[in-house]
């Protein structure tokens, strides 16, 4: 099998983990005593210098003097829901080409800039938000407010440029199709299990629908989306705030409004029964694969259960997944299980790749544990270790001015508060082993509730895929990720 893939395509969401099960015991050995509580490993978030300017930008400043660095994080509100029915990507070309030359700056001049004194700007297109993260010294900081004012106020959205950069996401798409498909499979996973739902756009659009994008579709998005009262903006690092906040008021408060409205998120729902895509790429001498439904939303109330139940199902190496699929019977180099959350409930999703012939063995086994954990849920042990880990690695996540900016920005966006963060020790620390399991039950689908994506040799595995549920197939060639609409029947 090939050596897994470490690529920001897999979004960083794809971290292994897990702590073996009960049944993993042998039956003769004693019942370990209870682990002490893990000790509360509080963070607390600084509080930030909140401004709101006229036209509806809203600011978040937190001077931090032990650097002489300016790090932001903004949000832009819409992302790829923002763009119309027919032009999946739209958004992410957009944003590629905020990069690509503004104000007086053409591409290489705005990137000569940015590098020339050490800093970075990077784009990341999203499901609902574009987001420009960036970081410069301190003594650079009216650099920085003019490069994104630029960015955000004036982009050129050259058509060379333009041109140039659709040819290279279509491109990496089709290369993608040859190589490692984890980076793809989640667009076939979101666009078959929502196939009825705005959450089922390609965020980076698709072979079909990119080559059709316009300069003109690029400025017609840019004018209804990226306006000021679209704008959340964090900047943590060595300033003044009531100086910056000046600065950033003068650079950006001319800028209008959107001429849009946000788009709303309608409800997503569970689905009920089991439906399977199969993915046909003739070549594949491995099947990849997604098994879910839909979970939880960014401001869950019990999120705090659901990062310990995610944690020992498949949020780390010795995850439940990883260890039955990886460690104990070799069948995959990594197995995962997760939620991806947003404004609405998002996919939860077990996520692993096999051999061909191995197909239905790997399946039957990641269904197995999904069966076993909903029925037992997790012994004190697993509870103490997951709650360990889980306040050990919290911290680390926002050590960095780069990393407090986007959680300040990502609260504002999700409509949740300091206490995220500053409660997320204590709640963590006061989840039970039947609050766990509650919260198991309830976001973890039901064995016969699953929505199956399988990439591979349809010819070999077309029989597997039968067993799981009524199949619908598309080929890897499709130049969409969703399967061609059946022909009206007469």
């Amino acid at each position: 099998m090939m050596a897994p893939l470490s690529w920001k395509a897999l979004l960083s969401a794809l971290l292994l983990s897990s702590v073996p099960s009960a049944a993993q015991t042998p039956a003769a050995a004693p019942k370990p005593a209870t682990p002490a509580p893990a000790p509360v490993q509080g963070v607390t978030l600084p509080k930030p210098t909140t401004v709101t300017l006229k036209n509806g930008a809203k600011l978040l400043l937190v001077e931090r003097r032990d650097l002489p660095l300016v790090s932001f994080s903004a949000y832009m509100r819409g992302g790829a829901l923002a763009a119309p029915s027919g032009k999946e990507g739209l958004a992410a070309l957009t944003g590629e080409l905020l990069q690509k030359g503004a104000g007086s700056r053409d591409a290489r001049q705005f990137a000569e800039a940015v590098d020339g004194v050490g800093g970075s700007i990077d784009v990341t297109p999203g499901l609902e938000a574009l987001i420009i993260n960036g970081q410069f010294m301190s003594r650079d900081a009216n650099l920085m407010v003019e490069l994104l004012a630029d960015m955000l106020v004036r982009p050129r959205f050259a058509q060379d440029e333009l041109e140039k950069t659709r040819e290279r996401m279509v491109s990496e798409i089709a290369a993608a199709k040859d190589a490692d498909l984890r980076a793809l499979i989640g667009s076939y996973f979101q666009a078959f299990h929502f196939a009825n739902h705005p959450y089922g756009v390609a965020v980076g659009g698709s072979e079909a629908s990119l080559p059709g994008l316009t300069r003109e579709d690029v400025l017609a998005y840019a004018k209804n989306n990226l306006g000021a009262d679209r704008l959340i903006l964090s900047v943590v690092g060595d300033f003044d705030s009531k100086a910056l906040a000046a600065k950033l008021e003068s650079a950006l408060g001319g800028w209008a409004k959107a001429a849009s409205p946000s788009p709303e998120v309608p409800a997503t729902t569970v689905s009920r029964g089991r439906r399977v895509l199969l993915v046909d790429k003739p070549d594949a001498t491995q099947t990849y694969f997604w098994i879910g439904n839909t979970g939880i939303a960014r401001n869950d109330p019990d999120r705090a259960a659901v990062k310990l139940a995610e944690t020992v199902f498949g949020g780390r190496f010795t995850s439940l997944l990883n260890t039955e699929l990886r460690v104990k019977t070799g069948l995959t180099y990594g197995a995962s299980g997760y939620f991806i959350r947003n404004s609405r409930p998002g996919p939860v999703v077990i996520s692993s790749y096999t051999k061909t012939e191995t197909t239905g063995r790997a399946i039957d086994l990641a269904l197995d544990v999904l069966t076993r954990y909903r029925q037992s849920g997790m012994d004190d042990a697993m509870l103490a270790s997951s709650k360990s880990y889980v306040l050990g690695q919290f911290p680390p996540t926002l050590e960095t001015s780069a990393q407090v900016a986007g959680k300040l920005s990502e609260l504002a966006f999700y409509g949740l508060d300091a206490s995220d963060v500053d409660g997320f020790a204590s709640a963590i620390n006061a989840t039970t082993r039947e609050g766990v399991r509650t919260v198991i039950q309830r976001t973890l689908p039901s064995p016969d509730d699953l929505t199956l994506v399988l990439i591979g040799k349809a010819s070999v595995i077309r029989d597997v895929a039968r067993k799981y549920g009524p199949v619908t197939e598309m080929k890897i060639s499709d130049k969409r990720f969703s399967p061609p609409a059946a022909p009206a029947k007469r």
